[in-house]
């Protein structure tokens, strides 16, 4: 994680850091906000039709959303394996110095690397049907 922040900070001002900060707080406030009126009117707007249940207020909904993300979350949180979490914690662990040889990789060798991945695929979606008949 500090190589990420290394890298996406470099030159930046403590002021811009800051104002950085400040508006990413802001927009997850704004989202939670947006998410549980999503989730309250999608909910009044089907369950009572469909299944014939009660309508939501906007906290109840805001709940149900915190209760399914701990339920059903991404990296991190409840609901998975244990491999899961691993690979979650791996994918963190990028190191976005080697980020500056990936325009270079692109123009040198990308599209054909690419090619060679495609017929790999087909290759093997071949193979697959084949022993599958």
């Amino acid at each position: 994680m500090t190589n990420f922040f290394t890298h996406k900070f470099r030159k930046k001002s403590p002021i811009e850091i800051a104002g950085m900060i400040i508006f990413g707080g802001i927009a997850i406030i704004g989202l939670v906000i947006l998410f549980g009126f999503v989730i309250m009117w999608l909910w009044n707007w089907l369950m009572p039709e469909i299944f014939g249940l009660t309508t939501l207020t906007y906290w109840q909904a805001v709940g149900l959303f915190i209760l399914l993300k701990i339920l059903l979350g991404g990296c991190g949180t409840g609901g998975g394996s244990k491999s899961s979490k691993d690979e979650c914690k791996k994918d963190a662990k990028t190191d976005f110095s080697k980020w500056k040889y990936y325009d270079k990789f692109w123009k040198e060798e990308g599209d054909e690397q690419y090619q060679q991945y495609i017929e790999r695929q087909l290759n093997q979606d071949q193979d697959t049907t084949s022993e599958s008949e």
